[in-house]
């Protein structure tokens, strides 16, 4: 007599995946300290992973050393960085008395422009400012602890991001030899797959990220520098970097941009700057974000929205930066089990994808490893 298969209702399967959904995202919020420096690593590690092979095979380097010297390419390359924009700074703090003079002469005439729409005397605008002021002073003594605490907690962060890339990369054979074992040998190509599809469309990712940064920032330089403004540079790296934040990150380097502009030249000259982001950000997000980016992960834009504003909620900035690749993995693991296809496709394009050929184990991964 054969058994009954016991189909279990769908209002008690979907009872459980919101339990599990629950009980995961609650575990990822209070795991943040910890696990944000290891998915932090666990990209930076996937960046590196061709550097440091490439020391091992070319120059025999052990693999401990091989692991310390990549990450040292990587300090000095984000020092680099570092290096540019704060001598930039230096020279807008050289500048101070007259940006000083230009915010004040700017405040003159706004209050002014105040006063006669809405016939708010400077005697009332002297004061709410006033009351302003003490309520910032009196809560000075806290911002400083939090200011101090917060440099403290960023400093340790990337600390210990660093030992997670390092210890990621010296072990990576272990780990992958980890993940293989936990499933059976009949899904061990499968496996093998989507580490090397992980490895490949990540390294892309990032790599086409740091190329946007770069176009971006460029053409950030040139415009800026043919309206004439001053630290044309400075504002061009902030265009760059911000715009590493999808879709957000331009409103925020719009704004600083043109407080820096109307701060050291004109309202004039802050509108051509306003007007010129705007249109690198259309360039940005029509042409340069599909060709060099969107086509690595393949995701789509309701999605890709909806999971950054997630990664914010969960994270906060770090959860914005980490929302695409997180989903990216996703949908390179749904694509290849059969029962998660489906899900897949709703994070895709819309389009259904080639059927991926499941290979062996690829000889590309063992000589990675």
């Amino acid at each position: 007599m054969q058994e009954k298969k016991l189909i279990v209702p769908f209002y008690e399967r979907l009872s459980l995946v919101l339990i599990g959904l629950i009980a995961l995202g609650y575990l990822i919020i209070q795991g943040k300290d910890l696990l944000d420096p290891i998915v932090f690593g666990f990209l930076f590690s996937i960046l590196l992973l061709p550097i440091a092979s490439f020391l091992e095979k070319r120059f025999r380097f052990p693999r401990a050393l091989s692991s310390i010297c990549s990450i040292l390419l990587l300090v000095g390359f984000i020092s680099g960085i570092l290096y540019l924009v704060g001598s930039q700074i230096s020279k807008l703090v050289s500048d101070w008395p007259m940006l000083k003079s230009q915010i004040n002469q700017s405040l003159s005439d706004l209050s002014q422009w105040i006063q006669e729409a809405f016939h708010i005397n400077t005697h009332k605008q002297l004061r709410y400012v006033d009351d302003t002021t003490k309520k910032i002073m009196a809560s000075g003594t806290s911002m400083v602890g939090e200011t101090f605490g917060a440099v403290s907690s960023m400093v340790i962060f990337y600390l210990f991001l660093l030992i997670f890339t390092f210890f990621m990369l010296l072990y990576r054979r272990l780990l992958l030899r980890f993940i293989v074992w936990v499933f059976s040998d009949e899904h061990s190509a499968i496996v093998y797959d989507i580490v090397e599809n992980i490895q490949s469309i990540l390294r892309q990712y990032i790599l086409g990220l740091l190329l946007e940064m770069a176009v971006v920032a460029s053409l950030a330089c040139a415009a800026f520098w043919i309206i004439g403004v001053k630290y044309a540079v400075l504002m061009g790296v902030i265009i760059g970097l911000f715009n590493l934040i999808p879709y957000l990150g331009i409103f925020t380097a719009l704004f600083l941009s043109c407080i820096i502009t109307f701060a050291t030249g004109n309202i004039q000259d802050a509108l051509y700057v306003a007007l010129s982001v705007v249109g690198i950000h259309e360039i940005d997000t029509n042409f340069l974000l599909p060709t060099i980016v969107g086509s690595k992960v393949n995701l789509n834009a309701l999605v890709t929205f909806v999971g950054i504003i997630l990664g914010e909620m969960i994270w906060g900035l770090s959860g914005m930066f980490l929302s695409i690749p997180i989903l990216a993995i996703l949908k390179i693991i749904f694509d290849r089990v059969e029962s998660l296809k489906p899900w897949g496709y709703l994070l895709g394009s819309g389009q259904e994808d080639k059927k991926s050929k499941i290979k062996k184990m690829s000889p590309k991964v063992a000589d990675r490893t």
